[in-house]
């Protein structure tokens, strides 16, 4: 058998926005991914759904792991032609052992490539304003670990270089040793009044910085409750942090938001405020069992006056199918297309189809208006065919068969639960690091509270809940929680601005 190949993937400090496009590529076309704790868990949803992945993570001095074990299993998948993907916090080069893992793989003749990430020793500074250089104060700086033991008498470090030769220093892995380190540094000559900072979780929504002197550094850290992972970052750039801190001021930072549904760009303005958001779709979308009445529909496409489309999915769907039965969208002529919501009918417009409707009210009581008010429709007059989702709301086209008109509603797709990995999002709630849980539809709620026993549901009732709108609320009540959060328009879009405008009004009031 052909030997497969390992990249060794640096996965950045813990914002997903600070993963390289390379590395991104790495996770997607792996066949296994062997993972560290400190990688942010949003990039294994980009996994795919047949994939290996395999915890080797270190926490709190746990070793899941061993070096050696996890050596093994990078040799082991990859003789077996796999494509493995090692992916690890930060740079795996920079304090990552990532070079003695290709060691390992050139001595099994391992194809292997080493795709860089950014360390925590650069990003965890910038994000809490602090700059490792800078014209007036600092012009050299130094990356030391800090987890050797620094009673030692043969150490590898030389303490009077570190002291008195570099203007900056970042300490990584080094909170449990801060004592030491500060009495190690003051002892060859550091100024105990040097600025001082310690940064936890850096670049994520648990960010937590805080500042002094050396001397004072370690009672700081005591005192605050520090543990790792963190960067010491000591020197006289740390004092423009005053002025220089520009993440933890936003006016979302620290919310981590829970999207129940695959991530769209139209979740990006709470990325922008500061939150950091966690993609754990619920549900899929599949064709349907049949096709049978949708090719119905399709084969009688001129007989009908409307073509409603009520989602981007029910456009794809039904377009594909169109396509399938011989026909292309020059069968639509004569059609007018009534779309819900801008971003159904930005989607339509792309396929240069023009949308003769778009309802200001996304319910039926709307959709009913808009037609016999706004177009002049008399709906006992008219045929009107609606693709949707095989188990869709019945009020819009009751009422039309009540006004006496026609319609037909085929099944054009399917949402069924997608359980995805499922551990990840109960260490989080249990962790209490979700602070906003989002729901697009009852499904994506439902689908949800059957894939989590009582105990971790009952972590919701801390959580705030936004809900897309009445449907989705009215699941949600029914399952005994409540809804902070509903947009007075049922797009992602309002959601978004609604999530927003909640979190900017309660930090100010607070």
């Amino acid at each position: 058998m052909t030997a497969g190949k390992v990249y060794i993937v640096g996965a950045g400090p813990g914002d997903m926005g600070l993963f390289t496009l390379k590395g991104l590529s790495c996770v997607k076309k792996a066949d296994t991914i062997v993972y560290d704790f400190h990688i942010n868990a949003q990039i294994l949803t980009y996994a795919r759904d047949d994939a290996e992945l395999i915890y080797a993570g270190k926490r709190g001095g746990h070793h899941e792991m061993t070096q050696e074990q996890i050596n093994q299993v990078l040799v082991e998948r990859a003789l077996k032609g796999r494509t493995v993907c090692r992916l690890k916090g930060g740079d795996p080069f920079v304090f990552g052992r990532g070079a003695e893992e290709a060691e390992i793989l050139v001595e099994h003749g391992i194809e292997f490539e080493v795709v860089p990430g950014i360390s925590s020793a650069i990003a965890a500074a910038a994000y809490a304003g602090i700059p490792l250089t800078h014209r007036r104060f600092s012009s050299s700086f130094a990356v030391v670990t800090g987890n050797e033991d620094v009673a030692k008498t043969d150490s590898t470090l030389n303490w009077l270089a570190l002291a008195t030769g570099f203007d900056t220093l970042v300490f990584l892995m080094g909170i449990r040793n801060v004592q030491g380190i500060t009495d190690r540094l003051i002892e060859h000559g550091k100024d105990p009044q040097t600025p001082a900072a310690v940064i936890r979780w850096g670049t994520r929504a648990d960010q937590v910085t805080v500042t002094g002197t050396l001397v004072e550094l370690p009672e700081l850290v005591e005192a605050r409750g520090i543990k790792p992972p963190s960067v010491i970052v000591i020197g006289q750039t740390v004092g423009l942090r005053n002025s220089l801190n520009w993440y933890e001021t936003k006016p979302l930072f620290g919310q981590r938001v829970l999207i129940t549904r695959p991530y769209t760009q139209d979740y990006e303005p709470l990325e922008l405020m500061g939150a950091e958001v966690y993609e754990f779709p619920t549900i899929k979308t599949i064709p349907p069992e049949t096709y049978d009445a949708l090719d119905q529909g399709i084969d009688a496409i001129e007989g009908y006056h409307w073509l409603i489309i009520t989602s981007v999915n029910g456009f794809k769907f039904f377009l594909e199918r169109l396509l399938h039965r011989g026909k292309d969208i020059r069968d639509l002529r004569g059609l007018k297309i009534c779309a819900i919501g801008e971003k159904t009918a930005q989607f339509i417009r792309g396929y240069g189809c023009r949308v003769d409707a778009v309802p200001d009210e996304f319910n039926a009581e709307g959709l009913i208006k808009m037609f016999t008010g706004t177009h002049g429709v008399d709906i006992a007059k008219m045929r009107f065919l609606l693709p949707r989702a095989q188990q869709a709301r019945e009020v819009f086209p009751e009422m039309v068969r009540q006004l006496g008109g026609h319609i037909d509603t085929p099944t054009a797709y399917r949402t069924v639960k997608h359980e995805g990995h499922i551990k990840r999002l109960v260490r989080l709630l249990k962790e209490g690091k979700i602070t906003v849980a989002t729901f697009t539809s009852a499904a994506t709620f439902n689908y949800l509270i059957e894939l989590l026993d009582e105990q971790h549901l009952g972590l919701f009732k801390d959580i705030t809940i936004a809900a897309i709108g009445p449907v989705t609320e009215k699941a949600i009540t029914k399952a005994g929680f409540k809804v902070q959060v509903m947009p007075q328009k049922a797009t992602v879009e309002a959601m978004v601005e609604a999530i927003v405008s909640y979190f900017v009004t309660r930090r100010a009031a607070s």
